[in-house]
């Protein structure tokens, strides 16, 4: 599943209502998309927005409000990800079964991103988030929810499904986080990345599989 961008521009010398903002916006996430968090330099941004360095500064002020706008971005084409994997889940009258195929509908979503979008996902994390749960429209998908808290809204209908107890709720999306993302450092970083496409994936299933009887 690949996420969705906006096309690269087509270098121009003055723009007009905004478009300029959204132009650098556009470069930054194709430079994050090849080459993650360290490949947006303002320089190449505005190389391919097609402006002269200096003109970025009238949208970001810094290299570091630009990357915070990419990786707003990066959490956004996420959560889309993971909202497309849910609408796959089909329907049951058992509400238990449903619930259980939404949380492994989330962690599938993630793990599949981790790999096909290695450089947007390397971005959503290269700036460290003391609220990850935080809302913001800027990293939400469509339904308005961010990564987190659609994994939030996965684990309340696992509660209310009769699957997760109440009393162990608290907190279990650091848990669930914590391990799924681990996996991902390890196919994109680690030993398995060299296993192939279906061993990784049996091994996320795997995954998936503990973490829901560990919740």
């Amino acid at each position: 599943m690949r996420a969705q961008a906006t096309a690269r521009p087509n270098a121009r010398g003055t723009y007009r209502h905004g478009n300029l903002r959204q132009a650098l916006l556009d470069a930054g996430i194709e430079l994050a998309r090849e080459g993650g968090a360290e490949a947006v330099i303002l320089r190449e941004v505005t190389r391919r927005a097609g402006v002269v360095p200096n003109a970025a500064y009238r949208h970001f002020a810094s290299r570091h409000d630009l990357l915070q706008a990419v990786r707003s971005a990066a959490l956004s084409a996420m959560a889309v990800a993971m909202e497309t994997e849910l609408t796959r889940v089909r329907r049951s009258r058992n509400s238990a079964e449903y619930a259980r195929a939404c949380l492994r509908a989330i962690g599938s979503a993630y793990l599949r991103f981790a790999q096909e979008e290695e450089g947007l996902y390397r971005t959503a994390w290269a700036i460290a988030d003391a609220s990850p749960g935080i809302a913001d429209p800027a990293r939400a998908g469509n339904s308005g929810l961010n990564p987190f808290q659609l994994l939030g809204a996965a684990l309340d209908r696992l509660v209310e499904a009769g699957v997760l107890p109440a009393e162990r709720r608290l907190g279990a999306e650091y848990l669930a986080w914590a391990a799924v993302r681990g996996l991902a450092m390890l196919i994109i970083d680690g030993p398995l990345r060299q296993r192939s496409r279906k061993q990784r994936d049996e091994i996320g299933r795997r995954l998936l599989d503990m973490v829901e009887k560990g919740l």
